[in-house]
């Protein structure tokens, strides 16, 4: 058995990532998945509920590594494939722009972003789906909130590390401002 992280070529082992990561940044993607309705607006919003190595269930958006020599779309893709499965039809355009970069830092409060394994520098997106999302990879569940529903405290609160905020900005940047 490989101690690689993945197969797939670019991928790093999991000692060189660990190197990697104590050394420097490394870059991620993350999307917010919702659904529209015909004139555009937001009708709901994917979250993600996962495990964590802990043992806590949290919600989560969608979110990875972007490999060596992969072209950001492509990343984005790939990951939305991973987690909502391959019918999710994203709506990812040829030029994506995120709504925000965020930066996580291993040590907490430096931002609103916490990674306690790195510091991570994120673009971060909100991504219409037209199809059916099945979570998959080691998300239990994928739960459509509204907008209102989704900016909760309740909701927000069981998001770690940042991602409450992230989602609030995503909210923000599509009109829905509480």
């Amino acid at each position: 058995m490989s101690d690689m992280t993945e197969t797939t070529t670019g991928w790093l082992t999991a000692d060189e990532l660990a190197m990697a990561r104590a050394r420097m940044p490394i870059l991620y993607v993350e999307a917010v998945p919702v659904r529209v309705d015909d004139s555009g607006d937001i009708t709901s919003i994917g979250l993600l509920l996962r495990i964590g190595s802990d043992g806590n269930i949290s919600r989560a958006l969608v979110s990875g590594r972007v490999m060596h020599h992969e072209r950001v779309r492509d990343a984005l893709l790939r990951h939305l494939e991973k987690d909502l499965g391959p019918v999710a039809l994203p709506r990812v355009p040829v030029s994506p722009q995120p709504f925000t970069v965020a930066e996580y830092f291993p040590t907490a409060g430096v931002t609103p972003f916490h990674d306690p394994r790195q510091h991570a520098v994120s673009l971060a997106y909100v991504v219409p789906v037209a199809g059916d999302c099945r979570p998959r990879q080691d998300a239990l569940d994928l739960v459509w909130f509204s907008p209102q529903e989704a900016a909760s405290p309740a909701v927000q609160s069981e998001m770690p590390g940042g991602h409450g905020v992230l989602l609030k900005q995503a909210l923000a940047h599509v009109g829905h401002t509480q």
